[in-house]
């Protein structure tokens, strides 16, 4: 997308955080993700999946969960509508669970896209920027995290060159059918864009 900008907003405020959640998370549900083969396996009912909406995930709950002082923030903007957003912890030992990480491993901890600009783009240039503020930090890979019912994200973190570092069944205790996958990629230092701008790799 020409017209798509992206900037960051760190550190976050209430208000901002507010803006952020204003792009939803949400997205249908007809299949699962394989591991072990890269398929696709339909469920037996399609499903509306919100993380936001499940306890203590909203956005506007993490100051109540994290410290978000070190977490990074980025938005992405069509002329003055926000579409998107991401988040980053630049040290994965910051997020319980993530304390084993090696220490040079950044969280990708949240990644989001308006649902009318979804496959433009818009997710690949977010994670571009990421990556590269994730390089600035001193990070060699970066870390992300999703469930196997969340296929599209499975996809686009493949495609992006990510693989699959853990795959961890029942790890949810509320949510004893899905599977936690932790995907990982190296990165190469690259100096990190100011000004609002987009890496040249995301302009696409």
């Amino acid at each position: 997308m020409s017209d798509l900008r992206i900037v960051t907003e760190s550190p976050p405020t209430p208000p901002s955080l507010h803006d952020y959640a204003r792009v939803p998370i949400a997205f249908d549900v007809t299949g699962r993700f394989d591991p072990s083969s890269g398929q696709v396996v339909p469920v037996a009912r399609a499903f509306v999946k919100d993380y936001d909406a499940c306890r203590g995930n909203h956005p506007t709950e993490w100051p109540q969960r994290w410290d978000l002082s070190r977490w990074w923030f980025a938005a992405a903007f069509v002329g003055d509508r926000r579409v998107g957003g991401a988040v980053v912890v630049p040290y994965a030992g910051d997020v319980e669970g993530y304390d084993v990480a090696a220490p040079d491993a950044a969280l990708l901890w949240d990644i989001r896209v308006a649902p009318d600009v979804r496959r433009l783009g818009v997710g690949r240039a977010l994670l571009a920027f990421a990556e590269c503020h994730a390089c600035a930090a001193g990070r060699s890979r970066m870390l992300v995290e999703t469930q196997d019912v969340n296929v599209a994200a499975c996809r686009f973190y493949a495609r992006e060159r990510y693989t699959l570092l853990r795959v961890e069944p029942r790890a949810y205790p509320t949510l004893p059918d899905e599977t936690r996958l932790i995907w990982q990629k190296p990165l190469r230092l690259s100096p990190v864009t100011t000004g609002g701008e987009i890496p040249p790799a995301a302009q696409t």
